[in-house]
């Protein structure tokens, strides 16, 4: 069983939290001029605040150690920042075609961004080149989580609560499902 070994101070709602070389990053709904609260995860400190110029209406935060950044997706302005680690600079920002959910990194250091109302999966390089998207079939609802597996495959999450479905699917490269698991949601099934 587990249990809590820190509380982070009281605050505005937690939206995103990524850590990098023994530092916790913490996005929090709210936060004026869009900023990242930098903790040191021995003593769970406040080191820091990383300001991020634009940061608008955040929904999901990732960091990749290989290129020592963080990537953080704001649907207000259909975009991903992407923010140079530990010091917060070379801020940069790229727009997608629909409002970016969560986000991941892949093994090849290039960042999955989930667009859930056009049912896609976009592939960026870290600099925001669009390297692939994947159309998701008419039964998969909703995508809000992507990872990808060593073997190239996708594991996406999807279901909002107003959903009939909520599901978890392996998607093949040619973007088909492979397998699902899961269904009907727990509410849509009471209501019938």
């Amino acid at each position: 069983m587990g249990r809590v070994l820190h509380t982070l101070p009281e605050g505005e709602p937690i939206w995103g939290v990524t850590s990098l070389d023994n530092l916790l990053y913490v996005l929090r709904a709210g936060k004026t001029s869009g900023q990242i609260e930098v903790y040191d995860m021995d003593s769970y400190r406040l080191q820091r605040c990383l300001s991020v110029p634009r940061l608008k209406s955040v929904d999901d935060m990732t960091a990749c150690a290989y290129n020592s950044c963080a990537y953080i997706s704001d649907w207000s302005d259909n975009c991903i920042h992407r923010v140079g680690l530990p010091h917060g600079t070379h801020v940069t920002n790229w727009h997608v075609n629909d409002k970016p959910a969560n986000l991941s990194v892949t093994d090849t250091h290039s960042v999955l961004v989930t667009c859930y109302e056009v049912r896609k999966i976009q592939e960026f390089s870290t600099d925001g080149k669009l390297l692939r998207e994947i159309q998701l079939p008419q039964d998969v609802l909703s995508p809000m989580h992507t990872v990808q597996l060593s073997n190239g495959q996708l594991v996406v999450c999807h279901g909002l609560p107003a959903d009939p479905v909520h599901r978890v699917c392996l998607i093949g490269s040619d973007g088909h499902v492979v397998k699902s698991y899961g269904g009907h949601s727990w509410l849509f099934s009471r209501s019938r």
